[in-house]
């Protein structure tokens, strides 16, 4: 064992017994189950299998991974709500993040009562080294959370610095590659043996279109994933959502299809809008989403709404910028038609 792991871990954590079924024992799938209470009728009436072993394998099978460092939760969020839980003593311990980025981080440092150290991108929305580096030696941070491909910005982070932090933090680093699937950078997953205080987030929601089956990837090493197993909750993913995603995952040539057709149609729409007056810049974007900076956002957003055209207001969290997700091609048209009238009411309210 990793002592260095192991002492990050909460006392009472690490002491935990979980709670283990008959079935965890009993390693057959045929048998007279009497065991857990369950009605003896019915298609579903059976637990499912708790740790998600046919999934696993198939998900493992094509990321390139070993399926004995994967974690399955009730969507991506299920992991960041345990890292809190198994890292951080409530009211003492701390974790960091880099903004503008996932609110959930902050959520869930929130709902279990943990300070979140919050350190802003820099103009390109990189981290920034010599604003990080104070916070390296603080043993009282014990996350470290680094969404890449960034949300909202649509970035990646750049690997030098990534690796430049988990050579120099003691802590757990986590790199949240929910967008992954869209971008051509290599996943950290492929680098974990190199270190051991490195988790890596990845989802089906996005690249796999399964955001209604609410299934998150975690990828740890074994000495890590041993206590997120201590500490989930029995049966966190449904049988029919097991069932269900493997079924999505046998088509890897549709998937393969969906995610060139976005790409293309991202690439269109960021021609479209840069033709705009209103448009005033355009971030790049390694995500199924883009960033655009417009001349008055809360205009824009305001009219597309009254067209029943959402997208994500971020002006809050970076000035004047909508979030736009690539939707279908036909979708895609429709708000490109709608922005081209809105840019030549030259008069608009969106110029003032």
């Amino acid at each position: 064992m990793n002592s260095n792991i192991t002492a990050l871990v909460r006392q009472n954590i690490q002491s935990l017994v979980p709670y283990a079924s008959a079935r965890d024992e009993y390693k057959g799938n045929e048998g007279v189950f009497l065991d857990a209470n369950e009605n003896p009728f019915g298609l579903t009436n059976r637990y499912p299998d708790p740790y998600q072993k046919e999934l696993k394998q198939v998900i493992a099978d094509i990321k390139n991974i070993d399926a004995a460092n994967l974690f399955l939760g009730n969507g991506s969020d299920e992991a960041i709500d345990l890292a809190y839980r198994i890292f951080c003593e409530p009211k003492q311990d701390k974790a960091l993040a880099f903004t503008p980025t996932y609110g959930m981080y902050e959520v869930y440092a929130n709902i279990n009562n943990v300070d979140l150290y919050t350190l802003p991108l820099n103009d390109l929305f990189q981290i920034d080294k010599a604003s990080l580096t104070p916070y390296l030696q603080d043993n009282s941070i014990k996350l470290m959370f680094i969404c890449s491909p960034n949300n909202p910005t649509g970035n990646v982070i750049a690997t030098e610095t990534i690796e430049w932090i988990l050579a120099n933090f003691k802590g757990i680093v986590i790199v949240d590659e929910a967008y992954i699937d869209f971008s051509n950078s290599v996943s950290w997953t492929q680098r974990l043996g190199d270190y051991p205080n490195l988790i890596i987030l990845q989802t089906l929601s996005k690249g796999w279109g399964m955001a209604g089956l609410r299934i998150g990837m975690a990828v740890m090493n074994q000495e890590v994933l041993q206590y997120f197993n201590k500490v989930k909750s029995p049966y966190n993913i449904s049988q029919i959502n097991q069932m269900e995603a493997i079924k999505v995952l046998s088509d890897t040539a549709a998937f393969d299809q969906r995610i060139a057709l976005l790409n293309q149609e991202k690439a269109r729409v960021i021609e479209e809008l840069n033709a705009m007056a209103m448009t005033k810049r355009i971030y790049p974007s390694d995500a199924n989403f883009i960033l655009v900076e417009v001349t008055n956002a809360n205009a824009v957003y305001s009219q597309l709404i009254d067209k029943q055209i959402i997208v994500r207001n971020r002006h809050s969290v970076v000035p004047n910028t909508l979030r736009i997700s690539i939707g279908t091609p036909t979708e895609n048209t429709q708000l490109i038609n709608t922005l081209k009238q809105i840019d030549n009411e030259k008069e608009s309210i969106i110029y003032r």
